[in-house]
């Protein structure tokens, strides 16, 4: 079994943090399930994802697509049109009921004296 460094990896992927995040992705993969495309010689999976990038057996872009991808926080939904959005608009699923009645005696607490107050704890563990 031959030990795998980045310094065999570099050629192919020059910038050491991309193959890092690269090696990473591909690992995830395997753990996933992904076919191997190199054999496993009883290395982890994190070691078959560099000796799969240092032999060319897996393609960089796909793992570079599946990379942004995995990191996207907001995946945009293009499969309804706008049309579909436009009716939703136009004819709401909840009809608009009659409005809440409000108290008559608009002036019930008009002195903030007279409103009820929280008790407050006099603690001095608190300040």
């Amino acid at each position: 079994m031959a030990r795998i460094t980045v310094e065999d990896c570099v050629t192919r992927v020059p910038n050491r943090f991309e193959l890092v995040m690269l090696a990473a992705q591909r690992a995830r993969d395997v753990s996933a399930g992904a076919p191997l495309t190199v054999e496993r010689d009883n290395d982890k999976n994190p070691v078959v994802a560099l000796r799969e990038i240092a032999d060319g057996t897996v393609e960089l872009d796909h793992l570079r697509y599946e990379l942004i991808h995995g990191l996207r926080r907001h995946v945009e939904i293009e499969d309804q049109p706008d049309d579909l959005m436009m009716a939703y608009q136009d004819h709401p699923m909840v009809e608009a009921g009659p409005p809440l009645a409000m108290p008559l005696d608009d002036d019930e607490f008009s002195d903030p004296g007279e409103a009820p107050q929280p008790e407050v704890d006099d603690d001095p563990r608190f300040e």
